[in-house]
Order: structure tokens, then C-alpha cells, then sequence
């Protein structure tokens, strides 16, 4: 089959088009034939050496296909079911061996392509947003990255929570993007906290979501409100300096938090529980997932750069 691996970490060059053997599934496990792949920002880490991994690997977490072989044990699933997984390393390829705990069934109505756009990153933006922070009518929340992919998602269901949504973004046109993806208003990056401040009367965000990391934490900080949320969900300009703690005290009692999915999805049955609300959130328009761009596997390293480059507004999918 054909697969994109590491052999040591590296720049987008790193990823090496490859014939690999087919995978056979192990007990619990299955195969699904990928029909669509997600392209993540933890792809990058793991591919540059930001994650330490063994390698030799076959980078990607995330895809959308049919199910083509069963292993021992396997009962939750059925050879010709669509379905699609995430956090599952593999996935630039044309077939990966997926525990059969990590699927989730794709119902008729989202497309498999729908799926691979969404998952990962709607799992996310629902966890943020329902339980990490969960966002109430009449708050304000702040979105950084806000025509990324995330970012977009978590636009849509703040809104759909009844939140005043204030989106941060690079330019003029991400900026409408995010606009159109539900934002009630839109900010540059410049001194984002005075003008969020200038919108609630001087009191701050409930909750800001920073996916940059290093180079928006200050302003963040500096954004919220008294007892309010700041939710670290990525580190796209590098990871978060070491800091005093007593930045939080002095700056309002604030929180800090830096989520992941494991503990907000640690089993089956909570996992098929969110993506089902998160696919129903699709059926239904409120998710509306936007893809940048559809790219053949072998260009994984041309995706890469866009999304290094934060070029993108939505998300990048590869097709084997």
C-alpha cells in the first residue's frame, strides 16, 4: 500500500512516500481503507520531533473510510461499515489497523470526507466549549486562530451556545471567514485584550481559547475578566515559557488550563457519545465544516507548509 513515513524528525522533506506492507489486524483491532485524511497541527510535532515518537512512523491521527478486515474479538463493528477514528497514529496511508475502541460510526447523512474534516477538531472544540469551559448564554468568549480549523468550530458551537463570540485572526480575510463561521466580531492580533476589554465595558472574556501558545499567552492573560478562563488548546507559535503563578492571582484569579481529549474522552463509550453529538451538529448545519484544501497523500509535505505557514482557513484533507 501506499504511506507517507518518518525516519527521523524533520522539516516537510522529512515525509517520505513509501510502499508499505498492508496492514493485518491484531485482536481487537480492524482496517479501515481510508478514504479521507485530516491534516492535524500535532501531525507537525510528531513529524518534527516536538513529540517524541520511535521512528520510523506513519504520521496522521485522524480519517474517515470503510471497514475492510476484523480482528479476533471484534464485535462493536461490521466489515463495510463507515466509520472514522482519531488519535490513532497511521493514518497517511491507504489502510491503518485502528483499535476497534477508537472507531466511531459515521451516520448516512455527514460524508465520509465531512467526517475526516471534522473529527478530531470538533471532538476538541466540543470539549472546550461543552465541558472544559462550558460556554453559557450572554458570555463573551474569545477565539484565537479563529478561521483555523478549530478555531471555526469553536466559533460555531460558542454561538450556538448562546455566546457573544469575539474571533481573532492574522488578516483581513481570515477575519472575514470567521465572521461568516458565526463570530460576532473580529480582531488582528494587536493588542486584542485592550480592544475585547473596549467591547464588555472594560470587565473582560469569560473564557479565551489560545491555540498559538507562546507568542498570545501575555495577551490573553490580559483579556479576561475577573475569575475567568484561559484554555492553552495549542501551541502553534511554540510552547508557553515557564511563568509565575501569581501571574493568576494578580491578574483576577484567573484560571489556566491545558485540555486534552484523553481526559475529556477517556473511554468508547464517551467518545461514540461525543462524536455522535458532534455528527448530529453536522446534520443539522450547526457545525458547518470548511475544508481549505484536498491534496493527493503524496503532498503531505506541500499541506504541511500551509499549515506551518498558518496560510490556511479551515482544513487541509489528503486522499490516498
Amino acid at each position: 500500500m501506499r504511506a507517507l513515513h518518518v525516519t527521523e524528525p524533520g522539516g516537510p522533506t522529512a515525509l517520505i512516500s513509501a510502499e508499505l506492507p498492508e496492514p493485518t489486524p491484531q485482536p481487537g483491532q480492524v482496517v479501515v481503507r481510508n478514504a479521507a485524511i485530516g491534516l492535524n497541527f500535532i501531525d507537525v510535532y510528531y513529524r518534527n520531533g516536538t513529540y517524541p515518537a520511535p521512528y520510523p512512523l506513519v504520521p496522521g491521527q485522524e480519517a474517515a473510510g470503510v471497514v475492510t478486515a476484523l480482528g479476533d474479538g471484534v464485535e462493536s463493528v461490521a466489515l463495510g461499515d463507515r466509520v472514522a477514528y482519531a488519535t490513532q497514529l497511521g493514518a497517511y496511508a491507504e489502510y491503518t489497523a485502528v483499535p476497534a475502541a477508537k472507531l466511531v460510526p459515521v451516520p448516512e447523512q455527514v460524508s465520509l470526507h465531512d467526517a475526516a474534516a471534522v473529527l478530531l477538531q470538533g471532538l476538541a472544540a466540543h470539549y472546550l466549549s461543552h465541558t472544559t469551559h462550558p460556554v453559557a448564554p450572554g458570555e463573551t468568549v474569545v477565539v484565537l486562530a479563529a478561521a483555523g480549523g478549530l478555531g471555526q468550530l469553536l466559533v460555531n458551537m460558542a454561538a450556538h451556545r448562546g455566546a457573544t463570540v469575539v474571533a481573532v485572526a492574522s488578516s483581513e480575510q481570515k477575519r472575514k471567514t470567521a465572521l461568516a463561521a458565526g463570530a460576532h466580531h473580529a480582531l488582528p492580533y494587536e493588542e486584542f485584550d485592550q480592544a475585547v476589554r473596549a467591547l464588555t465595558d472594560g470587565q473582560g472574556a469569560h473564557v479565551v481559547y489560545d491555540s498559538v501558545g507562546a507568542a498570545t499567552f501575555g495577551t490573553s492573560v490580559k483579556a479576561l475578566r475577573r475569575r475567568g478562563t484561559l484554555a492553552v488548546c495549542g501551541l502553534s507559535s511554540g510552547p508557553v515559557p515557564p511563568f509565575d503563578v501569581e501571574l493568576l492571582r494578580t491578574s483576577g484569579s484567573l484560571y489556566l488550563t491545558r485540555p486534552t481529549l484523553a481526559d475529556h474522552v477517556p473511554d468508547a463509550p464517551s467518545l461514540r457519545a461525543a462524536a455522535a453529538e458532534l455528527f448530529a451538529y453536522v446534520a443539522q448545519g450547526v457545525v458547518r465544516p470548511t475544508v481549505h484544501a484536498q491534496l493527493p497523500l503524496d503532498d503531505a509535505a506541500r499541506a504541511h507548509q500551509l499549515l506551518e505557514g498558518r496560510a490556511t482557513t479551515g482544513k487541509i484533507l489528503l486522499t490516498p
